[in-house]
């Protein structure tokens, strides 16, 4: 992934957490100071460069799989009610097995 596509993604990303007056906080300033001080002209080849690259993909994941996660526990993980067996499988996509006489499990 290019230089600036990364840069938009840890943008895109702080906006979603701090909402409209992202542009006035320390960490978006930041993020734009590292990738201008990292950038490098043609006749530059930079090994630092690279890793800054490499630091700030990782940053992107990080920062995307934190909020899908996030996302991900507050919808199973919702403070409503005690669900039974069946309905807590079927949110998953699961059923559970049935006895061959078409009732449910004997003790």
């Amino acid at each position: 992934m290019a230089a600036l596509g990364v840069c938009r993604g840890i943008l895109k990303e702080i906006r979603i957490v701090k909402g409209s007056g992202y542009k006035h906080t320390l960490i978006y300033k930041y993020v734009l100071e590292q990738f201008r001080r990292n950038q490098v002209t043609g006749a530059q080849l930079c090994r630092a460069q690279m890793e800054a690259l490499h630091a700030a993909q990782s940053c992107l994941c990080l920062l995307s799989s934190t909020r899908l996660h996030l996302r991900l526990h507050q919808r199973y993980h919702s403070p409503r009610a005690e669900v039974r067996i069946d309905q807590a499988a079927g949110l998953v996509g699961l059923r559970l097995p049935q006895q061959p006489g078409g009732k449910g499990w004997e003790i």
